[in-house]
């Protein structure tokens, strides 16, 4: 979050406002789509009830693709910080040189493999709960950081234009959420306070991202890290327990992150694999997409630029574009004429957002892989 502003400039938080209030009204537009019939079950569903067979391929797509991505993130986040707590020498390879992060690459991908190869899941609830304890363990250490250690002595510009699609496409990353929005809303007792806890994550999200991105960036200004852990100084306990808060996350939630796309990818097998050697089939596409991550996690290492184009391009999609579209198609003359105005302009900013921030995170990634 701090290297999203130092990119956008302090304008640029506007877009974490105005994505957290767009997002959450995209949630609500989800939610009366899946009040349309009890047979909607998933966010697939609801493409197919609007365009077809081609609606439920083009959302599953969109999904998995973003799925896969933010395990190859995962990948990367774990080689940075592990780095920041453990450096190592550089390894070469003959023509291949494993600098320290990609070391650490190879080896969070092994020892999480074994968690993909799991078909009960639940053994990684525990770690994983501990997911919102870890995300204010890493504000209050950045906090403390701050405070007694670095200080907070830059302002930054207002706004930065050159980098602001970049920090439009993190700022969209942040609230990739509505993948499992139809599952929550699905397992709920009270099914009629839905839209108050979607106001409610959406509040709490957007405090805890603008938090950090303000302490991060007082403190370390243009200088920011693509991880704010990445800045801080090594050794110290503050920065031991920011890393080690960052580190829970992405060992429990890889394999939750995985196991759909790999289960999609299983109900493509013959029927006969399906019975006889399924357990053996089912363990080898997990180890090979697995594999594949960590092959685009080497070679791909631009932690923030990734970030920014899968949230341009593959979330801003998910959470804006495809809702809207199945709302308008699947409300189209129940819809009154300000709220067809409404989704029109937020159908816009949508796809002007996606169109910038691809377009210049792809370059940057281009002009990182030259150098």
């Amino acid at each position: 979050m701090p290297y999203a502003v130092s990119q956008g400039g302090w304008i640029g938080l506007c877009s974490l406002l105005i994505f957290a209030s767009v997002f959450c009204y995209t949630g609500f537009l989800l939610r009366r789509c899946l009040d349309l019939s009890p047979y909607l079950a998933g966010y697939p569903d609801v493409g197919q009830a609007a365009f077809g067979r081609l609606g439920r391929v083009l959302v599953s797509a969109f999904l998995y693709c973003e799925l896969y991505a933010v395990a190859v993130e995962f990948l990367i986040m774990e080689g940075d910080n592990l780095t920041q707590l453990f450096p190592l020498r550089s390894l070469s390879l003959g023509i291949f040189e494993l600098s320290s992060e990609k070391q650490f690459v190879i080896f969070s991908a092994a020892v999480m493999l074994p968690t993909v190869w799991l078909r009960d899941l639940s053994i990684l609830s525990y770690i994983s709960a501990g997911g919102v304890i870890a995300c204010v363990a890493v504000i209050v250490a950045v906090a403390c950081a701050g405070t007694f250690e670095v200080g907070f002595p830059n302002h930054g510009r207002l706004v930065n234009f050159h980098g602001l699609p970049i920090a439009v496409g993190i700022y969209g990353f942040c609230f990739c959420g509505h993948a499992v929005f139809p599952n929550i809303y699905a397992s709920m007792k009270d099914k009629s306070r839905f839209s108050h806890v979607l106001v409610a994550c959406f509040l709490i999200c957007a405090l805890i991202y603008g938090s950090i991105a303000v302490l991060g960036f007082l403190m370390f200004g243009d200088d920011s890290e693509s991880q704010v852990t990445l800045n801080l100084t090594r050794g110290r306990l503050t920065t031991n327990i920011a890393i080690a808060a960052t580190l829970v996350n992405p060992f429990s939630k890889y394999a939750l992150t995985v196991t759909p796309l790999a289960a999609a990818f299983e109900e493509l097998l013959p029927i006969e694999l399906k019975s006889r050697t399924f357990l053996m089939w089912g363990t080898l596409i997990r180890t090979l997409i697995v594999l594949s991550t960590v092959i685009i996690a080497l070679v791909l290492p631009f932690f923030g630029y990734l970030m920014a184009l899968v949230g341009a391009f593959l979330s801003i999609t998910v959470a804006i574009t495809i809702p809207c579209l199945c709302y308008a198609k699947l409300f189209s003359d129940r819809i009154p004429l300000w709220e067809r105005a409404f989704i029109s302009l937020v159908l816009a900013v949508g796809l002007g957002a996606c169109v910038a921030g691809t377009y210049s995170s792809l370059r940057e990634i281009a002009l990182n892989l030259s150098t």
